[in-house]
């Protein structure tokens, strides 16, 4: 028996990196359609080995996350692409994926693209923004706008040992920085870009490639974050200056919505807090209680269970 890492979807083969930076072309044991489950590109898997250097997966390690669009397992971070212009900056869309990314348990670091594209006085507007995103902890990439690597150099530092992904809006320039990052990819750009198989474009291959030292998706993102899956007293944890300060408000449970003694809502007032960030919770508040029960959804009844006890 052996032990491995899916990097690879194609046609119903798993392709398995082992241990001893082997790849290994496998195929799923019929067991796991009866299971309901089937393996995922980014799963650690045990697998046999066949004579011929082929195999079959046996079972499939525990998960930390997963993702629908694309179908990947075992993230640790997202670089989200965020357009200052051309499409314009949206801190609505950025904080949406913030929040989807948190909520899966994916670290986010936030690359604002197209910043050479700026006049003086909106590239000082977005710099400001974007001290304010790293000043509340997140890994923020706000690049100078002389045309060098120094970016990419920074980016390229995050990967080693972690599975990254790329996220963000349509025309945002996904595509150009893998193509920066990897100019083998020679993904088109100015078009929605499906996965890749090394310039050729097919929607049934999925893989992960490895740079600097560390596993990143061949695909330029992923769009699960249309709907949050989360209860309405879990969305506080997924903004991290509102969790911060929120353990100063009166309540143990405040929502910071209309709560007497809320720090959080004292934070906006003062400027400490964002007023862009704290209009986006409490839209997304409304969202979270406006979605119908997804009674099909894995986990849902398991929540439910303990908000009655």
């Amino acid at each position: 028996m052996h032990t491995g890492q899916i990097i690879q979807l194609l046609a119903g083969f798993y392709d398995v990196l082992t241990e001893q930076h082997e790849v290994i072309r496998t195929r799923a044991r019929g067991n796991f359609r009866n299971q309901q489950t089937k393996p995922l590109v980014g799963d650690v898997v045990d697998f046999k080995e066949n004579s011929d250097r082929t195999g079959y997966i046996t079972s499939i390690h525990p998960r930390k996350n997963e993702l629908v669009r694309p179908p990947l397992a075992n993230i640790d971070q997202a670089v989200v692409v965020t357009a200052t212009t051309q499409p314009d900056f949206s801190a609505n869309l950025l904080d949406r994926q913030l929040v989807a990314l948190a909520e899966k348990k994916i670290s986010a670091v936030i690359y604002f693209s197209k910043t050479d594209l700026l006049d003086n006085e909106a590239y000082q507007d977005l710099k400001q923004i974007a001290d304010y995103y790293q000043k509340i902890g997140y890994q923020v990439v706000f690049p100078v706008r002389q045309k060098d690597d120094a970016d990419v150099k920074v980016l390229r530092k995050l990967f080693a040992e972690r599975l990254t992904i790329f996220m963000g809006q349509t025309g945002a320039g996904k595509s150009t920085l893998l193509n920066r990052i990897d100019p083998d990819l020679n993904i088109q750009t100015g078009e929605v870009s499906q996965a890749l198989n090394r310039g050729k474009h097919t929607t049934r291959k999925v893989s992960l490639m490895n740079i600097d030292g560390g596993l990143v998706a061949d695909t330029p993102g992923f769009s699960s974050y249309a709907v949050f899956e989360m209860a309405d007293t879990e969305l506080k944890e997924c903004f991290l200056e509102i969790k911060q300060i929120g353990q100063n408000c009166r309540f143990r449970e405040c929502l910071h919505l209309n709560e007497p003694g809320c720090a959080v809502k004292a934070a906006v007032e003062n400027g400490e807090i964002l007023a862009s960030r704290y209009a986006n919770y409490e839209q997304f508040m409304g969202l979270i209680r406006s979605q119908k029960p997804d009674y099909k959804r894995k986990g849902y009844q398991k929540k439910d269970r303990r908000k009655k006890k």
